[in-house]
């Protein structure tokens, strides 16, 4: 299964179902997602994880409105239909579900667990997260702004900032931050996930750093390859004309060192002199090589 199926069965097995105000408001988290919607007059959730339709079942079942509703495969998902509940939270337009927002947010206020009932509910509804060992990707599908804003607010309120972006049909909250992703994560309960997470993401930022760092050695090392073939062809032409021997006796010397030590670091290039230098010094004297042969080409 994939990372996010994960996350729904862990939350599809949440044993909170006691709690009829929870079980309620987590229950409106879905209704404010795009895979609920109203068709000739019933409600429909649709999705293709079998834990997540039975979830939605449950809370259906545990409500004081409990109603009894019908699951059917089709295809690939599992499609739940009932009809209308009578919540004073939500209220019916033709072919729409309209939540009341003044209703629901008088009564979340301050009250943790209803928030996150509610935000969990908005998760396993309409989120999904992309498989973390490849990128950082958590949406959640709204039918409209207001649902989407309610939803930010509530997590905002916690430290958890998530962006909104509209789309054709609806809108998408959504962080491509993986500290958000794992504070979102905890937010809604999912705890085993967050823990599977973190170390998907230690293990992916070591493999970063590696990859970083060896990127930046053979970087260096080309760039020190570049040099030294440049240095040896100034030495070499100098050689060629005759004007090797000419040089001061310190410039001689680590000439003659850099065309029998092609491989070897200025630092190595230093140590290997009657009197030791280090690398900058070097480095100077075979400047002043690369400067005389250009001179001489002229």
């Amino acid at each position: 299964m994939s990372f996010s199926s994960d996350v729904k069965e862990e939350l599809s097995k949440l044993s909170n179902l006691a709690n009829k105000e929870t079980v309620k408001y987590e229950l409106l988290g879905y209704f404010s997602t795009n895979h609920v919607a109203l068709e000739k007059n019933k409600i429909k959730f649709a999705t293709e994880s079998q834990y997540n339709i039975n979830r939605f079942g449950k809370l259906i079942s545990n409500t004081q409105v409990g109603e009894n509703y019908a699951i059917e495969v089709n295809g690939k998902n599992f499609c739940i239909t009932l009809n209308k509940l009578a919540l004073p939270e939500l209220e019916y337009i033709p072919n729409a579900i309209i939540l009341n927002q003044e209703v629901i947010n008088k009564k979340m206020q301050n009250n943790e667990n209803l928030e996150k009932a509610y935000v969990r509910g908005g998760f396993l509804g309409g989120g999904s997260i992309n498989n973390p060992k490849s990128n950082y990707h958590l949406e959640i599908l709204f039918s409209n702004q207001a649902n989407a804003i309610m939803v930010q607010n509530i997590l905002q309120k916690y430290q958890v900032s998530f962006k909104i972006l509209k789309k054709k049909n609806n809108y998408s909250l959504y962080t491509k931050d993986g500290e958000v992703l794992s504070k979102f994560l905890a937010f809604i309960q999912a705890n085993q996930s967050v823990l599977k997470f973190e170390e998907i993401r230690v293990l992916r930022d070591i493999r970063n750093n590696v990859n970083r760092k060896v990127n930046c050695e053979t970087a260096n090392l080309n760039k020190t390859v570049d040099a030294a073939v440049k240095q040896i062809k100034a030495i070499s032409y100098l050689q060629e004309i005759g004007e090797l021997k000419n040089l001061s006796p310190s410039l001689r010397q680590i000439a003659i060192l850099r065309l029998e030590n092609p491989e070897a670091s200025l630092l190595e290039l230093g140590q290997m002199l009657e009197k030791p230098i280090g690398k900058s010094g070097v480095n100077h004297r075979l400047k002043t090589i690369e400067k005389i042969a250009q001179e001489k080409r002229v």
